[in-house]
């Protein structure tokens, strides 16, 4: 993993200023009511200046950051400034207080934790690094904890270390959560934005038919009236030839206008009677031409057993989905694809069978998640991130389907199942 990667320099993270202020906030106002509950009302001795002092400066950087730091966004390197100063504030008020003892002590994992959910691993492993050295120096390093007369708080040393585990432990555990929690929303949001757009495109795609056929209707009637007005003219004019000839372009070419327009109306018109509804042996074998058209390899539909052929919606969801997973299966296939239609009254489903290399062992468990790669050697070449197979999953499931991957199919390659409720398909 290289330095870019590590500090997801690409990627432009930020922290929101005012969410770190009001954080800060919190903590500073926790901190100050804390300090003086165990000065002022419980009467017990520590060094109360230096740690009002200490909880003074953090207030001055927390308006500092409030009011004088331009913009919105803290940037990754800046904020990770802002949250290491917070470690070595509290650092230093657990030394004042008890060290390790100090019941507080828990919350030094706080800045990493934030690092952790809106910042980079590079940033966040830093934080966490200085944060265990500061936690190793407080367990040996600290003044006595509140209320004590004495220095010498002899504690054995295993509980001492206890709590330093523990807390180590709090921080890996919940640094590996906030890393992991971060990125998997991350990739998803990125994920769910590309399925966006595929579905814009698609319905901008099905809205220029009906946008055509509003033209057509719209620039009929002022065609009619050049070709009216050209026809007068040639009657004005008589036998000037030079100008006949050209009356007589405009005039064809307003024809031929018109007729293209009829025919663009005349399609919209037809694909809104029958191409809205189809049925999904049709729609299937439509998919394939497409293919066949640029692939040499055989793809077979068998719909012997398709016995409840009912009429589908035709959306853009369904036929982006099958496409994808036929599509897939095209292209990791070595010469043959095979798709079984099955249906009756209570099920619909689609194998897609090729007879590629099969769905790899590394990322079975993982597919349709966005953003995954196989380590097998075969599939390299070809394969992707997993994003097209995650946006077809996700539009299937969206209009009722649920999906299933398998390994081997009957060809020995990969198998994807897609079953339906005949009732979520039936066009009304």
């Amino acid at each position: 993993m290289d330095l870019s990667t590590l500090f997801r320099t690409k990627e432009n993270l930020n922290l929101d200023k005012s969410t770190l202020t009001i954080l800060r906030y919190i903590a500073i106002i926790g901190q100050f009511i804390a300090v003086n509950i165990v000065f002022f009302y419980l009467k017990l001795e520590f060094p109360i200046k230096a740690s009002l002092i200490v909880i003074f400066l953090g207030l001055l950087t927390n308006f500092f950051l409030q009011f004088k730091v331009k913009g919105s966004q803290l940037k990754d390197t800046y904020a990770s400034l802002f949250l290491l100063y917070d470690l070595f504030q509290l650092a230093v008020l657990l030394y004042l207080t008890g060290g390790i003892f100090n019941p507080f002590s828990i919350l030094l994992i706080i800045p990493t934790i934030v690092s952790s959910t809106f910042l980079s691993m590079g940033t966040t492993i830093i934080l966490g690094f200085i944060t265990s050295l500061l936690l190793f120096t407080l367990t040996h390093y600290y003044m006595p904890l509140p209320g004590l007369l004495t220095e010498n708080f002899d504690v054995p040393s295993f509980y001492k270390f206890g709590i330093l585990i523990s807390i180590l432990i709090g921080l890996i555990f919940l640094s590996y959560f906030g890393i992991r929690f971060s990125g998997e929303t991350k990739k998803r949001s990125e994920a769910l934005n590309k399925l966006q757009e595929v579905i814009a495109k698609e319905y901008e795609l099905e809205s220029l038919g009906g946008q055509a056929a509003a033209a057509a209707h719209s620039l009929g009637t002022p065609l009619a009236t050049i070709a009216v007005v050209a026809k007068e003219l040639k009657k004005e004019i008589g036998d000037n030839k030079d100008i006949s000839r050209d009356l007589d372009l405009l005039i064809s070419q307003t024809k031929r206008c018109s007729e293209i327009l009829k025919q663009i109306s005349k399609k919209q018109i037809e694909e809104d009677l029958f191409l809205s509804s189809i049925k999904l042996e049709d729609l299937l074998e439509e998919i394939i031409n497409s293919f066949q058209e640029t692939s040499s390899k055989e793809i077979e539909l068998v719909s012997k057993n398709d016995i409840n052929k009912i009429n589908i919606e035709r959306t853009p969801e369904i036929i982006y989905g099958l496409r994808n997973f036929i599509g897939n299966a095209v292209k990791f296939s070595k010469s043959h694809v095979k798709i079984d239609l099955k249906s009756d009254e209570k099920n619909i489903e689609i194998k897609i069978n090729d007879d590629g290399p099969g769905i790899p062992e590394d990322i079975i468990k993982k597919i349709g998640e966005p953003y995954i790669k196989s380590k097998s050697i075969e599939l390299n070449a070809n394969s992707g991130l997993g994003l097209g197979t995650f946006l077809g999953k996700t539009l299937l499931e969206r209009q009722g389907a649920n999906l299933s991957f398998r390994r081997n199919s009957d060809l020995g390659g990969a198998l994807v199942i897609i079953n339906w409720d005949p009732k979520k398909l039936i066009n009304s």
